[in-house]
């Protein structure tokens, strides 16, 4: 039985609600398409990769810990965007959402990480 089975999904659940908010950055214009559009790629490639392929690794746990910071981090991030655009309840929806599952992400990673360092001991 995997211990990390819930991380894995809050992770997951976290990567799609962190690609839509980044999609919703450029459709609101504070983000633009572009080459520079790419590091989002490879940041969620590496996220995806943690997730799905190294989730029992101390690797895989710690890729999952610094994604939940980031998608914890988003409402602090955003705090002070300009909301006068369209689909804004669906903009601010994410930002809690993120921050909840980032949130709850980290504190998963965190308990996997003690319990493999128990573990080992």
């Amino acid at each position: 039985m995997k211990h990390n089975i819930l991380l894995v999904v809050t992770s997951l659940l976290s990567i799609l609600l962190f690609s839509i908010h980044l999609s919703h950055d450029v459709v609101r214009g504070s983000d633009t398409w572009g080459r520079g559009s790419l590091v989002g790629v490879l940041i969620l490639v590496v996220w995806l990769c943690g997730t799905l392929v190294l989730p029992e690794r101390r690797s895989g746990i710690i890729i999952m810990l610094i994604g939940g910071l980031a998608a914890a981090g988003m409402p602090v991030i955003h705090a002070r965007v300009n909301l006068q655009s369209v689909a804004v309840f669906f903009f601010i929806w994410t930002l809690f959402a993120l921050g909840a599952t980032g949130t709850f992400s980290v504190i998963l990673a965190v308990r996997a990480l003690r319990q493999n360092v128990r573990a080992r001991e």
